[in-house]
């Protein structure tokens, strides 16, 4: 049985659907920077390319992106102005919080934005696909299966 995406319908959206849809557009953001410059590994890679003055600037364009970098993360907006805001561990691993997620929601053509309560819970019901790297900051789990 073949499920419908949660953004055809917007009054079905809930915080863990939201949670779900910043991955996957994590994901593709992934998706298309490794695509547009080679030989990019991981997302973080992005700030150490910046701050050596290699390749591209701390903002500018990315495929069907537009990016700024910003302190520990980049800020990426896509080509319909959704925004997914995301800071990078010191091992270069993708972290966020529950603002960027409300960033996120708030961003979406049908804009959602849920209470921080909400959001736990979310994050709660989604582990151990995610994983608290500290107080109030996620990071999907190393194997990540389809949610």
């Amino acid at each position: 049985m073949e499920q419908s995406s949660v953004w055809e319908e917007p009054h079905a959206v809930t915080a863990r659907d939201l949670v779900i849809g910043y991955i996957d557009a994590l994901n593709a953001v992934g998706e298309a920077v490794r695509a547009a410059i080679s030989p990019l590994e991981r997302l973080g890679d992005v700030l150490s390319l910046v701050r050596s003055h290699q390749i591209i600037s701390r903002s500018g364009e990315i495929g069907t992106y537009s990016y700024q970098v910003h302190g520990a993360g980049c800020l990426f907006i896509s080509n319909n102005g959704t925004e997914i805001d995301v800071d990078f561990a010191a091992d270069g691993r993708e972290i966020f919080d529950f603002w960027r997620l409300r960033c996120y929601g708030r961003s979406l053509p049908e804009p959602y934005d849920p209470t921080e309560q909400d959001l736990r819970s979310a994050v709660e019901s989604l582990k151990p696909l995610l994983v608290e790297v500290r107080p109030g900051w996620f990071s999907v789990a190393a194997a990540r299966a389809s949610a």
